[in-house]
């Protein structure tokens, strides 16, 4: 077998440029959409809660950018029109400037990091870097800023991340594979971030999603818990019964999942109550589950989230790929790759012939705001974004050949730049669109009762 030198790799990512030029990473080809922006979210609701489909609608028709959180889809039918690198990582999937936050790592120390994954799959490395600039440019709007400034943000994340690559190609492998992201200092969203997560306790989870037993019927899967889910739909409804049964017997099969001393751990935690919870806005109308635990007594819950996925949106683009047979395990496989610090609790199940992540939910978790991203914290946090898509790409794929490919200069940012500017335009159309369709219809669903269909399971 011939081991290929750094020299060698380095050359084979030069050569890619022969495949599709620096330069040409700026181009848009509209015209080979073979649908509608919103024919694409149509079709990816298929299987989803036909009651929340309208809110997911609402969501979107929120801002921009907000069209483009739900919109991966659609973003990755146009990637996949246009010419590609074949330089392959693991793509996040997913990337804009709220997927990216704070969480504890099994230490208990904070860690801030890429952390949404459902999109995730084996792919070319550029189409993260092409998400991110658009979001960049949407997120800088909605901030207030002009569009010279938004350019020089998705710009500054593209140098940062082609620098980064570059330093990572000087390193040892195993000084690659844990180097830390010291930039995160310097980034105000980033402190605020951490700021949320602090205070994101298991504690705080408890107070905010249950209240005293007294006050809600009927009775949880413990009669004597002082404590049960609030009801608050169709954000958050409790589950009973069958449905809750099934929720419960998915904890099995995902302790499987777990190293041995995780296991041991679970083991110790008593499931209290069980809720249907609506989460983010791409994810909305998927099944979504959580499970509130108790180890050593009130004072000690765990929260776990049980969480469907689909396969990846880039999954029909991408035949070579070769996704998980489950996705629930294409997903945290994938976090595990591109992260440093991962989820203890972190594993896959299913209910039924529907496939599941699960992990944490809330443990000391934040995410910045749009707000955040004012002033010179849009450059500063766009420099983050860059180092973290760099390191998770180095950890999942290989460096030598990315940088070989990158060069030395600042072509590639500038193009990608170009490309972030021409992509958040048209989703600015597209959200132009949802909102003249008609399907975000009423501005909110109110308190109006929220029905989960039977359960009906099904061996996987």
């Amino acid at each position: 077998m011939h081991w290929a030198t750094p020299e060698e790799r380095r050359a084979l990512g030069q050569a890619r440029r022969k495949q599709v030029g620096r330069l040409q990473h700026d181009a848009l080809d509209l015209k080979a959409r073979q649908a509608s922006a919103l024919a694409i979210v149509e079709r990816s609701m298929r299987g989803r809660v036909p009651a929340l489909i309208a809110l997911k609608y609402q969501l979107m028709a929120g801002s921009p950018f907000a069209f483009f959180r739900g919109a991966a889809p659609v973003m990755a039918a146009d990637l996949a029109q246009l010419p590609s690198t074949g330089i392959v990582s693991q793509l996040c999937g997913d990337a804009h400037v709220r997927n990216l936050g704070a969480y504890a790592a099994p230490d208990g120390r904070l860690v801030f990091d890429i952390n949404d994954f459902d999109e995730t799959i084996r792919g070319p490395f550029e189409w993260d870097l092409k998400r991110m600039a658009a979001s960049l440019v949407l997120a800088g709007r909605a901030a207030g800023h002009k569009d010279g400034s938004v350019r020089k943000a998705a710009a500054a994340c593209i140098e940062r991340y082609a620098a980064q690559m570059r330093a990572f190609t000087r390193m040892t492998l195993l000084e690659m594979n844990r180097f830390q992201v010291h930039r995160i200092d310097l980034a105000r969203p980033v402190h605020a971030a951490l700021t949320k997560a602090e205070r994101a306790t298991p504690q705080h989870t408890l107070e905010q999603l249950t209240s005293p037993a007294r006050l809600t019927r009927p009775a949880s899967l413990r009669p004597d818990a002082p404590r049960r889910f609030k009801e608050s739909q169709p954000m958050l409804t409790r589950v009973t019964g069958a449905r809750a049964a099934a929720v419960l017997a998915s904890l099995e099969p995902y302790r499987e999942t777990l190293e041995p001393q995780r296991q041991h751990l679970l083991s110790f935690y008593r499931p209290i109550d069980v809720a249907f919870k609506v989460v983010g806005t791409g994810s909305v109308g998927l099944r979504d589950y959580c499970i509130y635990m108790e180890g050593n007594g009130p004072a000690d819950p765990l929260f776990l989230q049980i969480k469907e996925e689909t396969a990846s949106a880039y999954a029909p683009y991408l035949p070579d790929a070769h996704p998980a047979a489950h996705n629930g395990q294409r997903v945290a496989e994938g976090q595990r790759s591109m992260q440093i610090q991962t989820d203890p609790f972190l594993g896959w199940t299913h209910i039924g012939s529907r496939q599941y992540l699960v992990r944490q939910l809330n443990d000391h978790k934040g995410s910045i705001e749009i707000a955040d991203l004012a002033g010179a914290n849009l450059k500063a946090y766009a420099e983050v974004c860059g180092e973290l898509l760099a390191r998770g790409h180095a950890r999942s794929g290989d460096p030598q050949v990315i940088a070989g490919y990158i060069g030395s200069g600042d072509a590639f940012a500038e193009a990608l730049a170009s490309f972030g500017v021409l992509y958040a335009d048209q989703t600015e159309k597209d959200w132009e669109q949802l909102r003249r369709s008609g399907k975000a219809g009423r501005k909110a669903l109110g308190r109006r009762k929220f029905a989960l269909a039977p359960v009906h399971i099904v061996s996987a």
